[in-house]
């Protein structure tokens, strides 16, 4: 299964370590420092020129990426919901056929 970011990025789900909700995680000083580290080492990956609502931390090729997305986390997380309904109730109907 895999979750679309925005734009044309999309990453496997299994890949996916966390998502964040940019407003509320970046009144941490800690995030904004982590944050700012990982933009100094080339690991944040800016989705769209528009204001980012999200930012995901994924791990794809050994490599720890962040995504800054257009999207907000209540959405994406709504789309990982939906995926896992799909998935379950696929499965369901394997069992039973």
């Amino acid at each position: 299964m895999t979750l679309h970011l925005g734009g044309d990025v999309v990453i496997p789900m299994k890949d996916i370590i966390a998502i964040f909700d940019m407003p509320t995680s970046t009144i941490s000083e800690i995030n904004n420092e982590f944050l700012e580290i990982a933009k100094e080492e080339g690991f944040i990956e800016k989705i769209s020129d528009e204001i980012p609502k999200t930012f995901v931390l994924a791990e794809l090729k050994h490599k720890t990426m962040i995504f800054l997305s257009p999207i907000s986390s209540s959405t994406l997380l709504k789309r990982t919901n939906y995926i896992k309904s799909i998935s379950h109730s696929n499965s369901i109907v394997r069992q039973e056929g």
